[in-house]
C-alpha cells in the first residue's frame, strides 16, 4: 500500500469511515468496480478504502498510472481479491508472484501458442463456433447475449487450446462448469477480503462447503481434459494442452510439473472465456442501440468480409468493428484493475512517496475516464480511436489487458475471436433490444451486461 506521502498528506478517503469496519457506508457488496469509479469522480485520480481491516489505494490519473507501469520500478502484486484465487488456480499464470519459477517457466511454454502463426491454426475452430452460435439464434426468437456470448468463448477456449468440447450449443442448460466457476470465483474472492472472524465464519459456513464442491467439480472436468488427450494420444493436437504435455514428456527445460498444468487449463478456462464474453456483450449493447452505427459497421464487414466468413486475414481489416470493439473495453474492461509493488523506495505522480513492496490498485475503468479521452467519457464513440485520436493520448492511457511482462499472454486471441463474433453477427442478423433496458453490470472475476436480452432474426435483404 502507498504508505507514506510528500508534503504528509493523507489520501483522500469517503466520508463517514467507521472504526473497526471503515469505508462501508454507501458501499455495496456486489458492485466494488462501479463504487471506485463513482469514488474516482468524487475523490480525484489517488484515494484509498479501507473495508473491514483492508487498506486499498486505488489510481486512476493517468500520470500516476504511467508511473506504476514502469516495469524498472513496479511489478505485479497480488491484490487481495487475486491472492484469495490461488487455492483454485495455484501458481497458474494468472494468480502466480512473479518471483515464483513456474510463471517464467510457463510463460516462456506457451508464448509460442499466441503468436499470429498459432491464431491461424485456431481461426477455422474461431468460425465455426460463430457459425454454431448463429444456429442455435435460429431456433430462437429472444436471446440472452451474455448468456450466450458464455457459451461461445467458452466452447472455442475448449476447442482451440484442449481439443475439447463443452457441446455449448447442443445442451438444454448451460454446462455446469459455468456456473461451478462463478460461484467458487465469487466465494474466493470474498472470503478473501472478509476477514473478521466471527463475521467471515458466520457468513461462509455454508459457502465453504459449496465452494469445496465446486472446486472438485472443476478438478474433475480438468482431469477429464487431460484423460481424453492422453488416450487418444499426447503430440497429435498442437495445441496448448500438446505443448505443456509434450515439454513434460520430452523433459524441456520449460516443462511444467502436473499439478501446474492443471492448474494452467483452469487459468486458460477461466480467463479465455469471461473477458471475451464480457467483451463482445458489451460491444453489442451499443451496437444494437445504434441503428446509424450497425449499419456503417455492417456495410464495412459487406465490403471487406464478402458474403462468405472471413479470411484470416481479412479480420482485421474491419477497422470499424475493430474501433467498436476497443470503446466496449474502453467503457467497460471486462478485467477492471491490477495491482503494482514497488520493487525499491520510489516515487509517483506529483510526490506521492512509495517504499518498496507498498502496492496500488490501477482502477482501469477509471483511467479510461480520466480528461484525456475528452468530454463526455461515460459515453460510447468508436471515434476515440481513430489514428490521430490515438496519437493524441499518452501511451498508458488505454489498459484493457493490464500491463508489462504480466499483462494478459492471450489478448491477440481474444481481440481475433472476438472480431470474428461481432462481424459473424453483423453479417447475418438482425437484433432489437428491449428500448426498456438500461444497462445493469454484474461484477465478478470479470464485468459482464447483465439481463441484457434482444430479439433476433435471420437478416433482412
Amino acid at each position: 500500500m502507498v504508505t507514506a506521502l510528500a508534503r504528509d498528506v493523507p489520501l483522500p478517503h469517503p466520508p463517514h469511515r467507521l472504526p473497526v469496519l471503515g469505508d462501508v457506508v454507501g458501499v455495496r457488496v456486489a458492485t466494488p468496480v462501479q463504487d471506485s469509479i463513482r469514488l474516482a469522480r468524487e475523490l480525484g485520480p489517488i484515494f484509498e478504502r479501507v473495508v473491514l481491516g483492508n487498506r486499498f489505494v486505488v489510481v486512476s490519473g493517468v500520470d500516476l498510472v504511467t508511473d506504476l507501469n514502469d516495469e524498472t520500478r513496479f511489478t505485479k502484486h497480488l491484490a487481495p481479491a487475486v491472492e484469495g484465487l490461488r487455492s483454485i488456480g495455484g501458481d497458474g499464470l494468472f494468480t502466480a508472484y512473479s518471483d515464483e519459477a513456474n510463471w517464467r517457466k510457463a510463460h516462456d511454454l506457451l508464448r509460442p501458442a499466441f503468436t499470429q502463426a498459432a491464431m491461424r491454426t485456431y481461426h477455422d475452430i474461431m468460425v465455426d463456433v460463430a457459425g454454431e452460435l448463429l444456429s442455435y439464434w435460429r431456433t430462437r426468437d429472444r436471446v440472452d447475449v451474455s448468456a450466450d456470448m458464455t457459451k461461445l468463448t467458452l466452447e472455442t477456449i475448449g476447442r482451440t487450446a484442449f481439443s475439447y468440447s463443452f457441446d455449448s450449443f447442443t445442451r438444454a442448460e448451460r454446462h455446469p462448469f459455468v456456473g461451478a466457476m462463478v460461484r467458487t470465483l465469487t466465494h474466493n474472492q470474498r472470503r478473501a477480503v472478509i476477514k473478521v472472524p466471527v463475521v467471515s465464519d458466520l457468513w461462509f459456513r455454508n459457502r465453504d462447503r459449496r465452494n469445496e464442491e465446486d472446486k472438485a467439480f472443476l478438478a474433475g472436468v480438468i482431469d477429464d481434459i487431460v484423460r481424453t488427450r492422453r488416450d487418444h494420444g499426447v503430440g497429435q493436437e498442437n495445441d496448448l494442452l500438446d505443448i505443456m504435455l509434450t515439454a513434460a514428456r520430452d523433459a524441456d527445460p520449460n516443462a511444467l510439473d502436473e499439478v501446474n498444468i492443471r492448474h494452467q487449463i483452469l487459468t486458460f478456462l477461466i480467463a479465455g472465456h469471461e473477458t471475451t464474453s464480457g467483451a463482445l456483450s458489451f460491444a453489442l449493447y451499443y451496437l444494437s442501440r445504434d441503428p446509424e452505427l450497425w449499419a456503417q459497421a455492417r456495410a464495412e464487414i459487406d465490403e471487406v468480409w464478402g458474403g462468405g466468413p472471413p479470411a484470416f486475414e481479412q479480420v482485421a481489416k474491419a477497422r470499424l468493428v475493430r474501433r467498436i470493439l476497443d470503446e466496449a473495453l474502453r467503457l467497460w474492461p471486462t478485467a477492471p484493475g491490477y495491482a503494482r509493488e514497488a520493487m525499491t523506495d520510489t516515487m509517483i505522480g506529483d510526490g506521492y512517496r512509495m517504499r518498496k513492496g507498498d502496492w496500488a490498485m490501477v482502477l482501469i475503468p477509471g483511467l479510461h475516464r480520466d480528461p484525456v479521452w475528452g468530454e463526455n467519457t461515460d459515453e460510447f464513440d468508436p471515434d476515440r480511436f481513430l489514428s490521430a485520436a490515438v496519437r493524441a493520448r499518452p501511451a498508458q492511457a488505454y489498459k484493457p489487458f493490464g500491463t508489462g511482462e504480466r499483462a494478459c499472454i492471450g489478448r491477440q486471441f481474444a481481440l481475433h475471436e472476438a472480431m470474428i463474433v461481432l462481424g459473424t453477427v453483423l453479417q447475418n442478423v438482425d437484433v432489437r433490444p428491449d428500448p426498456s433496458y438500461r444497462l445493469r453490470v454484474e461484477e465478478r472475476l470479470t464485468l459482464m451486461p447483465k439481463g441484457f436480452e434482444v430479439k433476433v432474426s435471420p437478416r433482412g435483404r
